[in-house]
């Protein structure tokens, strides 16, 4: 059993994007994403399914040139090999669930292009 809190512990960085992982399991890894307004990931892919979630804040997730805005509470997924970005509008925290095959050094790698 393992138990986390996207909300506890909780930092921003005024330099980028925070990337916790929370939960690796044999089912799923859940990871915290803290952006401060106006921080971004850029657009990118990979080739696992993947769910998106806004605990705190607002953001424009940006699927194929399509901006959709996810408020707190609002949950997203997507297929594999789809392009998309996330901007946020406020101070937002998201909850990023991937597939086992995926990585959280990939989801790092993001940040860097």
């Amino acid at each position: 059993m393992e138990i986390a809190s996207f909300l506890n512990n909780l930092e921003f960085s005024d330099e980028h994007v925070l990337i916790s992982p929370l939960i690796d399991n044999a089912f799923t890894k859940e990871i915290r994403i803290a952006f401060k307004e106006g921080q971004m990931m850029k657009e990118h892919k990979t080739k696992f399914p993947i769910s998106v979630m806004t605990i705190i804040g607002s953001i424009e997730f940006t699927v194929e040139d399509k901006v959709h805005i996810l408020n707190q509470g609002d949950v997203i997924s997507l297929e594999g090999g789809i392009l998309h970005e996330l901007k946020a509008t406020e101070k937002s925290v998201v909850r990023l669930s991937l597939h086992k095959g995926d990585s959280v050094a990939r989801v790092s790698a993001v940040l860097k292009l």
